[in-house]
């Protein structure tokens, strides 16, 4: 039997599994040292099929991917000759060295990944880049948002065909977003504004959204709720209205509560609040009335919404507030009339083409929407509610006011035939006593 050479075949054999047994460990070490799958601090997530299919472009950004989720789509690349543009004007105005910025988020990577649900199994080279790039852009958006004299001629965002109508809705998607962390901290190593008082990011994130999204955003709640805590875009719009710390809930038999309609029929008054803060809702039982802090709707309010709730399903947060005022919206906006009353009263300012749009709109987002009986924000609310609409006496008296009172000629005419039954009838007794 050929025997020679077998001793060294088989130390060759042995090197050559110990070297790939030395690689693989060396993978899984480097692959453990960035344990991002199931961190504690991801906050930015794929948003649940079960929302998604309800309607997908209202969380797929049309024009910019920020971030590793949306990164690389074919349709999404014509943007990142923009996203150059930006970094350069971010570097030039920054009087720091790309290596400089590149350093801070090669500190922040493992923080960064652990922030995401998924990151593509990019390399940390390709990640860095791609973090660098996404966040100079979304800075520079932010700055040229507010300040004119940031935006170049040739910057179609700005300008012709003026894309940043589409650009603002695409950083608040829940899947397009940048942890906040990163946006403040590459913003704050920077020179921007020179010996200029410098805003905060969240200054100037706060005046973006006033700009663009005065529709959610309140003007002049900085100093009164914390925005410090923020993890990013989508949970500063929440934070808006973000309410005080709650007393524990009563438990509900059933989230139930009567449309508009109903509680006009039942004689309650709506009233515009004088709170911007839209989870403010009060209902005085004595006076019968509810006063509801003015809610704007335009064709942007679904994308903003749906991801502010996807984000709520997906995180574990204090409070869910978003969802359930959406689900008491949608409670009172079930036809037609019930959007025309809040709108002669002023509390909706609608531009949707119509008020069956709006009811629409609160059908489609309840669909999907998680409500839970145990720990309803607007519990006393709606019980407060519905224990005035079930006294018949408030019905009676706002019927007989509605139907005969509504109108001074009404009520006249009420009151006329009032006062002639009252002197028939005493004519009547008199007659009766004359012939006694």
């Amino acid at each position: 039997m050929e025997t020679v050479g077998t001793s060294s075949t088989n130390d060759e054999l042995s090197h050559q599994v110990s070297l790939d047994i030395e690689i693989l460990a060396q993978s899984v070490k480097k692959e453990l040292q960035i344990s991002y799958a199931f961190s504690d601090t991801c906050c930015i997530y794929k948003v649940p099929e079960r929302l998604r299919e309800l309607n997908e472009k209202a969380y797929t950004p049309r024009l910019v991917s920020i971030g590793p989720i949306h990164h690389g789509k074919e349709k999404l690349k014509a943007m990142q000759d923009h996203k150059i543009m930006y970094l350069q004007e971010f570097l030039a105005q920054s009087e720091v060295s790309v290596e400089g910025f590149i350093e801070l988020i090669k500190e922040k990577e493992t923080r960064l990944r652990n922030c995401y649900a998924e990151t593509n199994g990019f390399s940390s080279e390709y990640f860095i880049k791609m973090i660098l790039m996404d966040a100079a852009f979304v800075i520079m958006f932010l700055l040229k948002y507010s300040f004119t004299d940031f935006r170049g001629s040739r910057d179609s965002i700005f300008y012709p065909p003026y894309k940043r109508f589409d650009v603002r809705v695409d950083i608040c998607l829940l899947e397009n977003q940048l942890p906040f962390f990163i946006l403040e901290e590459l913003y704050r190593l920077s020179t921007i504004f020179g010996n200029s008082p410098k805003p905060t990011l969240i200054e100037l994130t706060h005046r973006f959204f006033t700009v663009a999204f005065d529709l959610w955003a309140v003007g002049d709640i900085l100093g009164k709720v914390d925005f410090s805590e923020v993890k990013h875009l989508v949970e500063f719009l929440s934070t808006y209205h973000q309410p005080p710390k709650q007393n524990p809930k009563e438990k509900l038999e059933v989230v139930a509560a009567p449309s508009v309609k109903e509680l006009h029929q039942a004689g309650v008054k709506f009233v515009l609040g004088s709170s911007k803060n839209l989870l403010d809702i009060k209902f005085d039982r004595n006076k019968g009335t509810l006063e509801i802090p003015r809610l704007k709707l335009e064709d942007r309010t679904e994308i903003i919404i749906r991801n502010m709730l996807a984000f709520e399903q997906c995180h574990d947060m204090e409070y869910v507030y978003v969802g359930d005022y959406i689900c008491l919206m949608g409670l009172f906006l079930g036809a037609n009339k019930d959007v025309e009353i809040l709108v002669e009263n002023r509390v909706i300012e609608n531009w949707l083409p119509s008020d069956e749009e709006v009811v629409k709109l609160f059908d489609n987002l309840n669909i999907g929407n998680l409500v839970s009986p145990d720990d309803f924000f607007f519990e006393g609310l709606i019980k407060d509610l519905n224990a005035f609409c079930g006294r018949p006496w408030n019905k009676w008296k706002a019927t007989l006011k509605q139907n005969y009172f509504n109108t001074p000629w009404a009520a006249i005419s009420v009151s006329g035939a009032v006062i002639l039954l009252i002197l028939t009838v005493v004519q009547s007794v008199c007659s009766i006593l004359e012939v006694v």
